[in-house]
């Protein structure tokens, strides 16, 4: 079988060098000032060879998402994957490798899940991609009990019914009573993601492995795992 064309090659290079200089730009300055003019002026292409390469700024936008979503999910599934460790063990082990990827990466963390930008409207493209993060982070918890972690309240119709949709669009076989436990431990834990990111433990929670903990075994607690 033929491998690449130098031409193929050649352009996936380019590829990859923008969204390096794209990545790097969000590190420096965040994504609304994303701009493939200054990526082009880096690369030495004028400003219109770029568009060949991704149309607009928003594509872009999109490829680095999917990517962040790509990257960030083949962690995740690594270790909360059924085996032979306890779902407690795995959902603790998914809670950390999240936190530990939003620290090292915290521009691409912002990016997924950081303020709306300006003008960006994500794409159906990226569905499918986040999915794949959040049914990670609740595999472990699907096999969870809620009632025998106490008496939980019956969700109404509404709200059940957006649990029954989530759970079937995550592909996760659970009662809308563990869906919204998982919901909510989901959120919370990249509340506190954000929070650490955004400095807002400092004076309070330094280091905040014991706050996680805490919470990571609340969330197991409530599952009764």
């Amino acid at each position: 079988m033929n491998g690449p064309t130098p031409r193929e090659r050649a352009r996936a290079e380019t590829l990859a060098q923008i969204k390096h200089l794209a990545l790097n730009q969000l590190a420096a300055a965040g994504a609304g000032e994303l701009s493939l003019r200054a990526i082009a002026r880096e690369l030495n292409l004028v400003s219109s060879a770029i568009y060949r390469y991704y149309t607009s700024r928003d594509e872009l936008i999109t490829a680095l998402l999917i990517d962040a979503y790509a990257d960030l999910a083949d962690q995740l599934e690594a270790v909360s994957a059924p085996g032979r460790r306890a779902a407690r063990r795995r959902w603790a082990d998914a809670a950390d490798t999240l936190r530990t990827w939003a620290r090292a990466e915290p521009h691409r963390f912002a990016l997924i899940y950081g303020t709306p930008i300006p003008g960006y409207h994500a794409p159906a493209d990226t569905v499918a991609p986040a999915g794949r993060v959040i049914r990670a982070l609740a595999e472990p918890l699907t096999g969870g009990n809620p009632a025998a972690g106490g008496a939980q309240p019956r969700p109404g119709r509404a709200l059940r019914g957006q649990l029954e949709v989530t759970a079937a669009a995550l592909e996760l076989d659970v009662a809308p009573s563990t869906m919204r436990l998982i919901v909510n431990a989901i959120a919370g834990l990249i509340g506190l993601v954000t929070l650490e990111l955004g400095g807002h433990f400092v004076g309070g929670f330094e280091p905040a492995d014991d706050l996680y903990a805490a919470y990571l075994d609340d969330v197991a607690g409530s599952l009764s795992l």
